[in-house]
């Protein structure tokens, strides 16, 4: 026969079962005040300290990735051959022995010095240098793409630990209520007002919490490593994360017409189509004629056998020599190379303004959809509190629909994941669009 619990024992255990929903009184005085004024001062230092965690992060990857900066040495050794095709070419210095002294009116010819420089056609090398310029700033387009590329990647994983954090805190704190419920659980059967059942669903429930939360937790050190690699920096540091979001509102169009304007993608390409105008240019004047320029300096003895009017002296020639470009199949060949690569990067300046598009489309319908699964949760999350709230209240006068207090609490916390993913995918979604947009940090 079930023994009836006194009303002493009742009360307490009312008590125990309301103490996790009950609500603090705060008591107003002037003391108080200052004290939730320095609160709030508090907070809103943490929270412009927590905006500028992942901008410095940011920057963080920008200084030591090594990738990164593998693109950016590309682009210096790219500036290095500028110098190397507004040169000119190398001066020729060559010197001869007569074995055989070559005999003159004014002596033998003993020995020779040649110097000679070839000039190419006028304008030859400053097309050459545009050319070479202009494929430079292409790699440095290449290089603000892969910057840009980091910044989303970072991004994407800093807001993918947020979330993985909100759903730790969330799952220890579904394991602190289910702790509870369970001694409420445990109370009520003592007093023959549930049956063990109910204790049982708790354990149940417990087990796949603590489960879910050794998962999450192994989970988020795979996320650390990942994204201490983005930094290049030890896998086993601990990513420091902010503890709140603000989901703000974009507005509609959201950097929509920078997207074709400043993006280093269709700008590399730009920069290619015109590097190879001037690298036809250049291929046409290199196959004008080169002119040379050249001196020979011939050392002459003096005649034993006569005397001769200005006898050993010296002779100086100036020489002039012209390239005669006959063959025309190399030269002909470059310029339609070049006309040929014009054509390929226009073609792929169409197909990449074209994907681009599409990106940013499929990027503002994931932000729209994730802002509006946002709305949803708040407000699924408030009812689910309201009816949560009654269904306790109710089970705490007869002892009955413990599984529905269960069911709905579970449904409550799958609310609250299910919005800090959201607000994670929703970040994410903004992140993309500032990359697909080139938006500079």
């Amino acid at each position: 026969m079930k023994r009836k619990p006194d009303i002493k024992q009742k009360e307490n255990l009312d008590e125990r079962e309301m103490q996790t929903y009950r609500v603090p009184a705060y008591p107003v005085f002037y003391g108080g005040l200052l004290l939730m004024l320095a609160c709030c001062l508090q907070l809103v230092s943490y929270q412009a300290k927590a905006q500028e965690l992942l901008p410095g992060h940011q920057q963080n990857a920008a200084s030591n990735n090594p990738g990164l900066m593998a693109k950016y040495r590309n682009f210096e050794a790219a500036m290095q051959k500028v110098a190397q095709v507004n040169s000119l070419p190398d001066p020729s210095l060559s010197v001869g022995y007569f074995i055989s002294p070559v005999e003159t009116r004014v002596g033998p010819q003993q020995a020779k010095i040649s110097l000679s420089q070839m000039f190419p056609w006028f304008g030859t090398l400053k097309t050459h240098e545009e050319a070479t310029t202009l494929a430079a700033e292409a790699r440095y387009q290449e290089y603000l793409d892969a910057r840009n590329m980091l910044f989303y990647q970072v991004a994407e994983v800093y807001y993918l630990l947020y979330e993985l954090n909100r759903l730790v805190a969330l799952e220890k704190e579904n394991i602190q209520i289910l702790t509870s419920y369970k001694d409420i659980a445990k109370v009520k059967f003592e007093h023959g007002q549930s049956a063990m059942v109910d204790v049982l669903r708790v354990d149940i429930m417990l087990q796949d919490a603590v489960t879910n939360l050794s998962i999450l937790k192994e989970k988020k050190k795979a996320l650390e490593s990942r994204f201490n690699s983005l930094l290049s920096r030890s896998a086993d540091l601990t990513v420091e994360v902010q503890d709140t979001i603000q989901v703000e509102k974009v507005p509609t169009n959201y950097r929509r017409d920078s997207l074709w304007t400043s993006n280093p993608k269709l700008d590399e390409l730009s920069l290619k189509i015109k590097a190879n105008e001037a690298g036809e240019r250049a291929a046409i004047k290199q196959g004008l004629p080169k002119i040379g320029l050249g001196l020979d300096y011939v050392f002459v003895g003096k005649r034993k056998d006569m005397m001769v009017e200005e006898s050993g002296k010296n002779a100086l020639m100036p020489m002039l020599t012209i390239s005669l470009p006959i063959f025309r199949a190399k030269y002909n060949a470059a310029q339609n190379e070049a006309r040929l690569m014009q054509e390929s990067y226009t073609l792929q300046k169409t197909e990449m303004a074209n994907t681009l598009g599409s990106q940013y489309d499929m990027a503002w319908f994931e932000l729209q959809n994730q802002a509006a699964l946002l709305a949803l949760y708040e407000q699924q999350t408030q009812t689910s509190k309201q009816s949560l709230h009654l269904l306790f209240s109710a089970y705490s006068n007869s002892g009955k629909d413990f599984e529905e207090v269960l069911r709905m609490q579970q449904q409550l916390i799958k609310y609250r994941k299910m919005k800090a993913s959201a607000t994670s995918a929703f970040k994410i979604a903004l992140a993309e669009l500032d990359y697909i947009t080139a938006k500079s940090k």
